[in-house]
């Protein structure tokens, strides 16, 4: 098996994070999940509203920190999930998201949360400031195979 390598991604304001993240959600299909961990404002919301793009969901993708997951019809449906209110990991068993990942893109944001109950196969992408302003760092780490095949797949473009 080959070894496991991450990628590291910078970009210069929203419009080139959400820029990223179509490419990504170009190349995702259904069972594909996506940990997106980072401080507030780093840029996750953006990344999963490109993502949205590259799915040709049929609607704008929104923050669900209020709701704890939005849906979205497109190529793939995009399960957009926010863990920053869940105080107790047993919500999460309760929420069924593994059924989720099986009937579409799981996108979740704040994994930190609940890492004990995250599956091992997939893609974490860490967010964080860049140097200048607007300019995010972007770490895209493979968590198995189909990871890997993802991560390879932005390096090439």
């Amino acid at each position: 098996m080959a070894e496991q390598h991450d990628l590291e991604l910078s970009t210069g304001g929203e419009e080139e994070t959400r820029d990223l993240g179509e490419r990504l959600g170009r190349v995702l299909r259904k069972g594909d999940v996506v940990l997106l961990s980072g401080d507030l404002g780093t840029g996750k919301t953006c990344l999963t509203q490109g993502i949205g793009r590259g799915l040709d969901c049929n609607a704008p993708v929104n923050s669900p920190s209020f709701v704890l997951m939005n849906e979205y019809g497109g190529r793939e449906t995009l399960f957009h999930v926010d863990l920053y209110r869940i105080e107790d990991v047993e919500e999460l068993d309760e929420l069924g998201l593994w059924d989720y990942a099986e009937r579409g893109v799981l996108v979740i944001e704040w994994p930190e949360r609940g890492a004990e109950l995250l599956p091992g196969d997939g893609l974490v992408i860490e967010l964080r400031y860049g140097d200048v302003d607007r300019q995010r760092r972007l770490r895209f780490l493979p968590r198995g195979p189909r990871g890997e095949e993802l991560v390879d797949s932005l390096g090439a473009a």
